[in-house]
């Protein structure tokens, strides 16, 4: 069964495009954007939050980081690297100008949150990075996106490093196609070490998400290549058991409407290793879950992050407005059994 927990909330302020990571010691920490509203950004903080009792409670929000004026934080992802030590990425836009400067900033934490070292700059330019990600054998890979250069539509950037971010590789393409507004990268290393990258595709037209797979360690990608799951916007993708990925994310149907008409379902997917690695839509399986619905006149959300307990156990975080005057931060706790009920008769498609 799904159960929903409030992370946090303001009585004035927006918080929304949140994103979780587990800690050693198996405490929760959350951060999340909290700024005016969706489309006013002139006031903006990297906020910070835990959880001792899995996600049950929250700890009252604290600030990483704050900005005011035309330079804004705009959306900030947490991760944990093999030693323990989590990094915390965020892009910074300095805007009024026909060219805004689009950075990306890392921070640091060696005592599971307590305190941070940072910003410190990355050769990242563009926006909405995914986690800084840590490959098997120890690479980092950072991604981001911009407006393409050769065609004017948004494509996915990586870059790489092998010494722990004291230097990068330059930029490698990880998704572009003209034609395609690819963004929003979420990459997920497989058991066999190929890399796959899920994509939002960002025309507004509820078309299927997208998907770019490395069996280099990211120097080179192949794609993109359709997935079946139709109005997918800001994928959030890992493993949960040795064979299958979960994937949540923000359904957007298309159609006419901005914010406030174009969105207001969170959806959870669960698909497989063959589906991953698979270049036709038609050699891909996905079972998609509703988690949440936002009832509010003005909806908005479906940037979400989770962590997997141990136990099995799921627990997301995603930004919402349905029951508050402006967006909060939600929280899900579920496994993989809400994805499928045990039947009686042994199923089957006829049962």
């Amino acid at each position: 069964m799904i159960r929903k927990f409030l992370v946090s909330r303001h009585p004035s302020l927006y918080q929304a495009w949140p994103d979780l990571v587990l800690t050693a010691s198996g405490k929760l920490v959350a951060t999340f954007m909290q700024c005016v509203h969706h489309s006013d950004r002139s006031y903006t903080a990297i906020c910070l939050t835990e959880s001792l009792d899995r996600g049950r409670s929250w700890s009252e929000p604290r600030k990483l980081a704050q900005a005011r004026g035309d330079t804004y934080w705009n959306c900030a992802r947490i991760s944990k690297l093999s030693s323990g030590r989590l990094a915390l990425v965020c892009d910074r836009v300095q805007a009024g100008s026909p060219s805004p400067r689009q950075e990306i900033f890392l921070w640091f934490s060696d005592d599971e949150g307590a305190s941070w070292q940072g910003p410190l700059p990355s050769p990242a330019r563009g926006i909405v990075p995914d986690k800084l990600l840590e490959l098997p054998g120890g690479r980092w890979l950072l991604a981001c996106h911009r407006t393409s250069p050769r065609h004017g539509f948004l494509e996915e950037l990586a870059w790489l490093s092998d010494d722990g971010g004291k230097s990068w590789s330059e930029p490698r393409l990880l998704a572009g196609k003209e034609g395609l507004n690819l963004c929003e990268a979420s990459v997920v290393p497989l058991p066999d070490g190929t890399l796959v990258g899920y994509l939002r595709e960002n025309s507004g037209q509820g078309w299927d998400g997208f998907k770019a797979i490395s069996r280099d360690g990211g120097e080179s990608w192949q794609g993109p290549y359709p997935v079946p799951l139709p109005g997918c916007h800001r994928p959030v993708a890992g493993m949960v058991t040795d064979s299958q990925l979960l994937i949540t994310y923000r359904f957007l149907q298309g159609g006419k409407g901005w914010l406030g008409k174009w969105t207001q379902n969170f959806f959870a997917a669960l698909t497989d290793l063959e589906s991953a690695k698979a270049e036709e839509r038609s050699q891909q399986w996905a079972r998609i879950m509703p988690l949440d619905y936002d009832r509010s006149p003005v909806s908005d959300l479906g940037y979400s992050g989770w962590a997997l307990f141990p136990d099995g156990e799921i627990y997301v975080v995603n930004y919402i407005v349905d029951d508050w005057p402006r967006a909060q931060i939600r929280g899900y706790s579920l496994s993989l059994e809400d994805f499928s009920l045990p039947s009686s008769n042994g199923g089957g498609e006829n049962a």
